[in-house]
């Protein structure tokens, strides 16, 4: 693997989760169909509540607006908003938003017995091994990403 320490690493935009409003929306219980449609599709008979579906550890979870498309390979997306959760345990394979010599950047970890990778998800970016001359570390733990189309 080659390794680059001057790279260009997107900017991610960082903000707080917020809980204290419940996110109550329509929600289709039996699933959407994406064959043909179902006739059962009119009942609507139940509300899903975003903030706890995607939100287990409120006071350690934070969102994330991702700049670039390193991780493409991933489905994540320039624009994707990622659910970030500090309390998770770092570990090989999880995506990541990492702090490395003053800017964010999401990638997915391999961790090593001396050493920590950051791998894209994509062709046209190379691996970034962290040395101990970086200033480094593990952010949080990417849970979940949400689209827009």
């Amino acid at each position: 693997m080659t390794v680059f320490r001057n790279f260009n690493l997107p900017k991610i935009q960082i903000f707080p989760a917020s809980i204290d409003i419940a996110l109550k929306l329509p929600f289709v219980k039996e699933g959407i169909s994406a064959g043909f449609p179902s006739p059962a599709d009119d009942f609507i008979d139940t509300a899903i509540d975003l903030n706890h579906e995607l939100i287990k550890h409120p006071s350690s979870t934070f969102f994330g607006k991702v700049r670039g498309n390193s991780m493409k390979d991933l489905g994540i997306h320039d624009g994707d908003l990622l659910v970030i959760d500090k309390s998770l345990e770092p570990a090989t394979g999880k995506v990541a938003v990492c702090y490395i010599d003053g800017e964010f950047t999401v990638k997915s970890l391999k961790i090593e017995k001396d050493s920590i990778w950051l791998l894209p998800a994509n062709a046209s970016y190379k691996p970034i091994l962290v040395t101990k001359e970086n200033d480094f570390m593990i952010w949080g733990i990417v849970t979940n990403v949400i689209k827009s189309f």
